[in-house]
């Protein structure tokens, strides 16, 4: 690296063994903190011997089949928070910005001009004719997948219509943009921008000797595609348009008690640990920590057709923020392609077929990630989003995968934990197992003098095979993979056990006609659930035959309140601690999981399968994967340059501010037929509305004041003209931090909040709310909880009030409920038993609130439905298991 310009190194660590020197007294004394050569800090980290590739018994690669695809029918950081939050951003030994020579750069000096860009003067959107055209060939090719056959004929027609217009006589061409599908294809090709070419390399079995009587697998070759992985890590960090959801540098986040919270992958303790190694090398000293999150995922294209699995592996940038990563929004890409080996029925389960499967399966991800390796010992000066230079020191980040595929990564026995060495029959016996890693592999391979089968029978170790990450500097892959929340917790533990578990409790305690009408009950119980933002709403229950991953989670929210009542005390308390457990732990991860890699199977492999024609489909997806590559890229490069609207842009500023962690404000909804004070109270069914309204007014203007406008004398109270002016809307926007939710730009998720007479021409829609009662008070004792039935805005002497008129519960018990660990809530009333109503202004509403009945255990009415499940019981539970959020302010 060269020197740095502006500073000398002045101040070393005291600690035996670390080579790291700070700039200032400060830096020292933060980095001794966390040194890993400080005593107080446990934390070893020995490089892994390496493994040449070429040395990996049984294998012959041949890597020069690098192709140009044409030759084959292929185809600066966001901190929108709330001040309960700190974050601190490692600076000065990691991530420091330079220039393109590799010199550091002051800090807060300006990034250095960008490069000059090569344009068309008279084509700015060369290859397209104009911005437009490229718009419509990404409409065509991207979203609307048309055929070549539908191509050609809109295009027939488009010149048809331009020749019926008179196009010719006012002296424009009558041609339609594209001449035909090739034309199209060709412009799309002739793209420069994510030009990165798919490569292939083919493998063979070479172990023992082959004959006319070997299986087949022994004498196939087995061709895996792929695309150079540096080249696309380096067009994420180059991509504008993550720049500003992009961490440079790991960061810790920290709330009001100093606890720490895992929002994003940078924020773990894993990527902090990391960079403290790079930071301690003088030659890595200040550099950019780029890891690089993995997946793969065997699917099915057809069930109906003779090839219809793939092998697709995805790469993703760890420094990319997760919502980015969830959104479908270019930081995710698939990188190659995984033979997939075949072999007769008889030789399916032979020793040597399976150890060959895994050892195609290391050795092709150690081949596809090699260009990788000079570069995780070496900085690279890259180019980022963010207009900056930075040094980037790569590394083997967590491996999204499945159980099966955790076991194929890990070298484990099936059963057995791919993470500590616990016995397959005795997982909880924590006291005799430790974690799994090649040191101790290698220890116990010693301890039993080299017998695999010692190793697979007592410790589930699989030693005959060499897991590809052996390859790479700093990367145990039994550190590395991530637990798999969809289908070990979601769909396994909760979906196919606790689910059955109830079903099957229920089947045999009672007689099969009971039995039916119970589970009939807990079916119409699921039924009648309110709606929720965000939340799957089943309309006949759990009785359907194709469960997704969203299914089993959306059911995972409702499942607890609708079988109180109907099972043992003991399952629902059972059932309550599994979801506690769930919510407590969702954020560790850090938003990695299989559900990442599943639902970019639908982008990268099933929709280019579908544009093929079917025989020999791969090439054909490899090439539509890399047009969407480029259409992609050049969408980015026009916005960048104001040719496309949608470029990054600020995050929308709400009109008014509610407090540090809400932003709520009405919008444009549909105004009743009338406009005035009382003839919306006639329209809406609220006789008191106006006497609401001055109660209001008398809380705004005393605020101060000992007894609340509820319970003073009306006479004390403002007085409104019943002419006055009312805007009505039919729903609000709620804008909070929840970093463990699927959220948008620093941490922020975004809802709507509904107060409509009809939902898609049905009955009403009325969603309740969290109301800021008392902030003194923890969880849920500082809440309240209401029903909106209206949201509307009015000006009083010059100000404007948006305003909720709401029906309100109140609190049941000092306490959660026992079984459940809900909150329970009653509509309150007051001393007239008329329900307890007010107005009350937006800035009080923290968020929606999701209110499931306490059904006891009777049965509901057949005719109860969803929609008015909320006016039909006399309690509610307060349900925290809605989200993440709910779950943080619901305790």
């Amino acid at each position: 690296m060269p020197p740095t310009r502006h500073s000398l190194f002045r101040y070393p660590c005291k600690f035996l063994g670390c080579m790291k020197v700070c700039r200032k007294p400060g830096g020292l004394t933060q980095h001794q903190s966390h040194c890993k050569f400080n005593p107080k800090n446990i934390h070893r980290c020995t490089p892994l011997p390496e493994h040449p590739l070429h040395d990996i018994p049984g294998f012959q690669v041949d890597g020069g089949l690098a192709l140009d695809p044409k030759a084959l029918p292929l185809n600066p950081d966001h901190n929108d928070q709330p001040e309960c939050l700190s974050t601190w951003t490692r600076h000065g030994d990691s991530g420091t910005p330079c220039d393109e020579d590799g010199y550091d750069l002051p800090e807060g000096a300006p990034p250095p001009p960008p490069p000059p860009h090569s344009v068309n003067i008279e084509m700015p959107a060369s290859p397209f004719r104009s911005a437009e055209e490229f718009e419509l060939a990404d409409l065509i090719f991207n979203k609307i997948h048309m055929s070549a056959t539908e191509i050609n004929s809109l295009m027939d027609i488009w010149t048809r219509l331009n020749e019926q217009d008179g196009a010719v006589e006012n002296g424009a061409s009558s041609d339609a943009p594209f001449s035909s599908t090739n034309d199209l294809y060709d412009t799309i090709d002739s793209i420069t921008l994510g030009d990165i070419p798919w490569q292939a390399f083919t493998m063979q079995h070479t172990g023992e000797t082959i004959d006319q009587n070997s299986p087949s697998w022994m004498t196939h070759t087995y061709e895996v595609w792929f695309c150079d992985p540096l080249s696309v890590m380096e067009s994420q960090i180059g991509n504008p348009d993550l720049a500003r959801e992009m961490d440079f540098a790991p960061k810790q986040v920290k709330g009001k008690d100093e606890q720490q919270q895992y929002c994003n992958f940078m924020s773990g303790n894993w990527a902090w640990d990391q960079a403290d190694i790079i930071a301690g090398n003088p030659e890595t000293h200040g550099s950019m920590f780029a890891p690089i999150i993995l997946g793969s995922d065997k699917t099915t294209v057809s069930v109906a057709t003779g090839q219809n699995e793939y092998y697709p592996l995805y790469a993703s940038l760890g420094n990319v923020q997760n919502h980015v990563r969830r959104a479908h929004r270019n930081a995710v890409t698939v990188v190659g392609f995984l033979a997939i080996p075949k072999t007769d029925k008889q030789y399916e389960k032979s020793a040597a077929f399976r150890k060959f499967r895994r050892q195609l399966f290391h050795a092709s991800l150690a081949y596809i990630l090699q260009s990788l390796k000079p570069w995780m010992t070496k900085p690279k000066v890259t180019h980022c989003g963010n207009g900056y230079f930075y040094h980037v020191i790569y590394g083997i980040g967590p491996y999204i995968a499945d159980y099966p595929e955790q076991c194929l990564l890990a070298c484990i026995v099936s059963g057995w934990c791919v993470r500590c060495t616990a016995f397959f029959n005795d997982l909880d016996n924590q006291e005799e197992a430790s974690l799994h890693s090649y040191e101790h592999t290698k220890a116990l391979y010693d301890a039993v003098g080299g017998n695999h089968r010692a190793l697979w029978d007592g410790y589930g170790i699989i030693a005959d095979i060499v897991p590809f990450t052996s390859n790479f500097l700093q990367a145990d892959i039994h550190e590395l993979i991530v637990p798999d929340l969809l289908h070990q917790i979601i769909k396994g533990t909760f979906k196919d056990h606790l689910v059955n578990w109830v079903i099957k409790y229920i089947n045999i305690s009672h007689e099969k006609k009971e039995a039916d009408r119970i589970i009939g009950e807990i079916d119409h119980r699921i039924a009648v659930v309110p709606l929720f933002p965000g939340l799957c709403h089943f309309p006949k229950g759990r009785g359907f035959k194709q469960w997704t991953g969203d299914d089993s989670k959306a059911l995972m929210k409702v499942f607890l309140p609708t079988i109180t009542g109907l099972v043992p005390d003991k399952m629902v308390r059972a059932l309550a601690a599994f979801l506690e457990i769930c919510y407590l732990q969702f954020g560790a991860p850090n938003g990695l999981c299989s559900s990442i890699t599943e639902s970019k199977h639908i982008k990268a492999v099933k929709e280019p399968w579908r544009c093929s024609n079917r025989y020999n489909a791969l090439g054909q997806m490899l090439l539509t994967n890399e047009r969407l590559d480029k259409l992609n890229a050049f969408r980015i490069d026009l916005q960048s340059r104001n040719l496309l609207p949608g470029f990054i842009s600020d995050p929308v500023v709400p009109a008014s501010v509610g407090n540090d962690d809400l932003d709520i404000w009405a919008d444009e909804g549909i105004h009743s037929d009338s406009d005035t004070l009382d003839g919306l109270s006639d329209f809406v069914g609220i006789p008191h509305l106006r006497e609401n309204i001055h109660r209001f007014l008398y809380d705004q203007l005393n605020p101060g004041a000992d007894v609340m406008g509820m319970e003073v004398n009306l006479n004390t109270c403002p007085i409104v003209n019943p002419l006055l002016t009312v805007n009505v809307f039919h729903y609000a926007i709620s804008l909070f931090h929840a970093p463990s939710d699927l959220s948008g730009i620093g941490g922020m998720h975004r809802e709507i909040i509904h107060a409509t007479p009809t939902w898609w021409n049905g009955e009403a829609h009325h969603d309740c709310i969290f109301v800021a009662n008392n902030t003194d008070n923890d969880g849920f004792r500082g809440l309240n909880a209401a029903q909106v039935h209206l949201f509307f805005s009015f000006t009083y002497n010059n100000i404007l009030y948006p305003c909720a008129f709401v029906h309100w519960f109140e609190t049941y018990g000092d306490n959660p409920c026992r079984n459940t660990g809900l909150w329970m809530v009653e509509p309150h009333f007051d001393a007239l038993q008329r329900r307890l109503t007010s107005v009350i202004h937006v800035d009080t509403i923290l968020r929606s609130a999701h209110l499931i009945p306490v059904f006891g255990r009777r049965f509901i009415p057949s005719h109860l439905k969803f929609s008015n499940s909320l006016h039909a019981f006399a309690l509610y539970y307060i349900n925290k298991y809605a989200d993440h959020h709910s779950h943080e302010v619901a305790f």
